[in-house]
């Protein structure tokens, strides 16, 4: 199944929870032998599998890295590219701050005392 915005996160950890039990079935593998490979407890795969949300983010991390998946999390989240305009401004210059958003116009700031005119 095609995981989608439209899914709860409740719905995406079942998701995620289940392919990982297929990729560890694929690799003939008991949850308790990837728990072992893992560094993890057995009831950390079975929470992983079962999409229970207490389960830590490193515990998962050690679970995919086991199972051969950690290369795979740079299309999870792939390193930001700046455009080629801001790639010209910057100059070789990492970005290190956001702008924000500009603030609203049309209504005047309130003056307050202590704040010069």
């Amino acid at each position: 199944m095609k995981i989608t915005p439209q899914f709860t996160d409740e719905g995406i950890l079942r998701e995620l929870g289940a392919r990982l039990a297929g990729v560890r079935l694929g690799h003939n593998l008991t949850q308790a032998a990837l728990a072992e490979q893992a560094g993890v407890s057995k009831r950390t795969v079975e929470r992983l599998e079962s999409g229970e949300v207490a389960t830590q983010l490193s515990g998962f991390l050690r679970v995919c890295r086991a199972l051969g998946l950690a290369e795979r999390f740079e299309t999870l989240v792939p390193e930001p590219a700046a455009s080629p305009m801001a790639q010209l401004k910057q100059q070789g210059r990492k970005r290190q701050r956001a702008t924000g958003k500009p603030a609203a116009s049309g209504e005047p700031k309130k003056w307050t005392w202590g704040e010069p005119a």
